[in-house]
């Protein structure tokens, strides 16, 4: 970079802006407050302009990416920095804006900042509408937990078969409690539950038709080649990744979704523990869900057979050497005492080495932990 340049950061908060300058040569940050309101946004940053070349950063936070957009709009470049990537100091107790904003330019303009990936408003826009449909599923999850748990608590008990059959759902709704209380407490948790399956629904309507349009149809068709990846689960990986291109190696897209191992290594120790799980956690989840049908014997459905027609065949023989070579691996760390939830994680690993080589088209070797 030119020395010249403006080094800014910017912390963020719901109302203001805390601003850290450093200019060419100066050693001690300038600071600056400002409504947080893009007139004042651009006041600042065109009368920096004046004086050089700007470069602003910030860590992701409560304005998400429109902060980055209206930057760069000015014709300033900016970078949204990871804020579990930003170096920290051991034993820091005290944090305030102003604190972190000169944290922020001082290692800004040392170079020790790990930017991330910006999406445009459309990709953004699909991650919200898949991240929306995450935490409907999730209230889905507690609706019924509740209902359950209700009629447990007072000897409303299923044992005919596995839950929410239909069979279920007419039996809860025949349910009655002689009591009002407890009756309108029964039925305001039915009517939730119902109301929370109706909108994961309509939510999956939309994702499916946002699935079948240009920018999504290829690349989900090539994913749901794979064992255990459907249209949603397709979706969910290109909202979060948006690009497998953009990562060189297997390795740094595993890295990126928190499935490495950590480690500790010091002199002659050397120690491996869990998954880092330091990534993106919506994809992650994703992919452990997938990782679970590689227990079963390779095969390939009717389903899977439907998926796959008319897909280019080096991704669905990608697909099929994930099948055959996954299981093997499951069965392998099982039969040396591995948990189930510790295979599969590994399995889930691997698995993003073939999604890489199939949806960047390029042969990779399996990666083995």
């Amino acid at each position: 970079m030119e020395n010249n340049t403006i080094y800014v950061a910017l912390d963020d908060s719901k109302r203001k802006l805390v601003i850290a300058m450093l200019r060419p040569g100066a050693m001690e940050p300038e600071e600056r407050e400002i409504p947080k309101d893009p007139p004042h946004i651009q006041r600042l940053f065109r009368r920096l302009q004046r004086e050089g070349p700007v470069q602003a950063c910030y860590e992701a936070g409560v304005s998400g990416y429109d902060l980055y957009r209206q930057l760069t709009a000015c014709g300033v470049t900016c970078q949204v920095i990871a804020p579990p990537l930003t170096p920290r100091r051991p034993g820091q107790r005290i944090k305030t804006d102003r604190r972190d904003a000169r944290k922020l330019v001082r290692l800004w303009r040392a170079g020790e900042l790990t930017p991330i990936h910006v999406p445009d408003e459309a990709e953004e826009a699909a991650r919200d509408l898949v991240r929306c449909r995450e935490a409907v599923r999730r209230d889905v999850v507690r609706w019924r937990h509740r209902l359950l748990k209700l009629l447990d608590r007072h000897g409303r008990l299923w044992v005919t078969e596995k839950n929410w059959t239909q069979r279920h759902w007419t039996w809860i709704r025949a349910q009655h409690f002689e009591l009002a209380a407890l009756q309108r407490a029964f039925e305001a948790t039915v009517f939730a539950l119902e109301q929370a399956l109706a909108r994961q629904a309509e939510l999956d309507k939309e994702i499916a038709a946002l699935a079948d349009t240009a920018p999504y149809r290829e690349a989900v068709g090539w994913l749901r080649c794979f064992r255990g990846i459907g249209t949603l689960s397709a979706m969910v990986l290109l909202a979060e990744i948006v690009d497998f291109q953009r990562f060189r190696r297997p390795r740094e897209l595993m890295a990126y979704l928190g499935l490495v191992p950590s480690e500790y290594s010091s002199g002659e120790t050397h120690r491996r523990g869990g998954l880092t799980k330091a990534g993106n956690t919506h994809a992650r989840r994703v992919l452990v869900e997938a990782a679970w049908h590689y227990r079963h014997r390779p095969m390939v459905g009717r389903a899977l057979a439907s998926r796959s027609q008319a897909q280019p065949e080096e991704v669905v023989g990608q697909a099929w050497r994930a099948q055959q070579r996954l299981h093997r691996r499951y069965r392998h760390l099982i039969g040396h005492g591995k948990r189930p939830p510790v295979a599969v994680a590994a399995i889930a690993r691997e698995l993003v080495g073939f999604l890489w080589a199939a949806m960047t088209r390029r042969e990779t070797r399996p990666h083995v932990a």
